[in-house]
């Protein structure tokens, strides 16, 4: 038989009664004339007192079971209701355990006070999804992971901090594209297309974006005096995947590098080169000065760098009666667009799971009116300021306040709006997924673009209150009371 159960149940009763069935015994019993009574005595005293020795055993068995019931469930769990969580990982860490989620997290990560990733020349932190339950610092940080994976949002967010003189190991991601915003310092970057046939380099200064497609190598040089601070969006939803040039070269064999490279002394000049202990992702050595000689930070062709490159500061700005908006986007047939920022935006459409930037500045007390996106999911990084946003969607949320450091996700589709409650400006870069043209309906939009019939006989008012909702000349998409 194909169960192991039954088999045993087979195996014990060919040892106990071989070449015999059992009702071959039972008859067996029931016909013998020659056994004595005294014997069928034995037999009946026998088989009771197996009946009393299993059953006190099978209750302590399970008054074992039920202490062990008990004290499970006083030991606090991960979360299992996140999406997309499947099982909790079987961790008692405190920080990573919690009675009920908060579903504000399902679309809000707190990355300055996530853990940070430090490194001898700057540091990493993250809103991401990880494979490993583990890996997450607390259930906050899952939920968020969970909600953007769940959502296939082709978004995950770095915030990446370069001290003076650092750099950004030259290194690239198999599996997303990279965008970037510089929030501050000065860099010089560096990008070598297929071939290294030509590498294309420019510098970036606070306010501008950058754009690395997948799998192609990159660096990312602090040349200024202050730490540079880049908020950085990746294509990709699951685990980021990314390869330093340095792990390749230490994962590759003494003898294949030496005849890749051919360098002087050969295979005893590979040798030379020994692993640091440290991560050199972000590098920095102490004997800098001494390493490098000269430097110089040279800038391509425009042609070469509009292609990864695009001034958001000093592009148009989109003028709103409580705020302002920027954009690093593809426009069809380059409609408002200059010359070196067609470049961009044939670029940034000619590569799969590419991303539109924007800045958004909100005036203290105005509104980006509730509003969806046909084609993309947001997410968003305050730089400046603090705020509230306001979620409808297929889940009830209840409003929530975000401030410097804070990320904040959309779903395609969900209605959203963001209000600053600051005396400052509230100030944002924001990413949407999709590289095509953004497309988005606001709230007065879509209430003018309804008959008048058809809003009385759905809200249960007069036709002529509906009225009483102005059109306005100017956009009201960011506006003030």
């Amino acid at each position: 038989m194909d169960n192991p159960g039954f088999e045993l149940q087979e195996d014990g009763v060919q040892r106990t009664y071989p070449n015999k069935s059992l009702q071959t015994i039972y008859q067996e019993y029931k016909h013998e004339e020659k056994k004595s009574c005294s014997l069928m005595k034995i037999f009946l005293v026998c088989f009771l007192a197996c009946l009393i020795t299993t059953a006190i055993g099978v209750l302590i068995l399970c008054l074992v079971y039920l202490g062990q019931i008990g004290q499970g469930t006083s030991q606090p769990v991960m979360n299992p209701s996140a999406p997309g969580m499947g099982k909790p990982p079987q961790s008692t860490n405190s920080s990573t355990t919690t009675t009920a989620p908060e579903p504000r997290f399902y679309f809000l990560s707190q990355v300055s006070k996530s853990k940070v990733f430090e490194f001898e020349g700057g540091a990493i932190q993250w809103a991401r999804y990880r494979d490993n339950p583990k890996d997450y610092a607390n259930v906050k940080e899952m939920q968020f992971g969970a909600s953007i994976n769940q959502h296939r949002s082709k978004m995950t967010l770095e915030t990446l901090r370069i001290l003076s003189k650092g750099l950004r190991a030259p290194h690239w991601h198999f599996n997303a594209n990279e965008h970037g915003f510089l929030v501050q310092g000065k860099a010089w970057i560096g990008v070598v297309d297929d071939g290294g046939v030509e590498v294309t380099t420019y510098n970036v200064t606070a306010g501008q974006v950058i754009f690395f497609p997948k799998n192609t190598l990159h660096w990312v040089k602090n040349v200024g005096d202050d730490d540079c601070l880049f908020v950085l969006f990746f294509t990709t939803h699951d685990e980021l995947s990314t390869l330093d040039v340095d792990d390749a070269f230490y994962l590759t064999p003494e003898d294949i590098a030496a005849r890749s490279l051919k360098p002087e002394g050969g295979v005893n000049f590979i040798r030379t080169f020994k692993k640091p202990k440290e991560d050199q992702a972000i590098n920095l050595p102490k004997n800098l000065v001494e390493l490098i000689q000269n430097a110089s930070y040279v800038q391509s062709s425009d042609s070469k760098v509009w292609q990864y490159f695009y001034d958001l500061k000093g592009s148009r700005e989109f003028i709103f009666p409580g705020g302002t908006i920027q954009w690093a986007r593809y426009r069809k047939n380059g409609v408002g667009l200059n010359d070196t920022e067609k470049i961009y935006s044939e670029s940034v459409n000619s590569h799969d799971d590419t991303l539109t930037l924007g800045t958004l500045r909100i005036k203290s007390n105005g509104l980006r009116q509730p509003h969806f996106h046909f084609n993309a999911h947001e997410m968003g990084y305050v730089i400046s300021g603090c705020g509230q946003i306001g979620i409808v969607g297929d889940k009830p949320v209840q409003d929530f306040s975000i401030g410097i450091g804070d990320v904040f996700f959309f779903p395609i589709g969900t209605q959203h709006y963001i209000k600053s409650t600051c005396d400052e400006d509230l100030f944002m870069i924001l990413g949407f997924s999709t590289g095509n043209q953004l497309e988005t309906l606001d709230m007065d939009d879509y209430f003018h673009a309804t008959s008048d019939h058809i809003l009385a006989q759905l809200f249960l008012k007069k036709q002529s209150e509906f009225k009483k909702i102005p059109k306005f000349k100017e956009d009201q998409a960011v506006n003030l009371p």
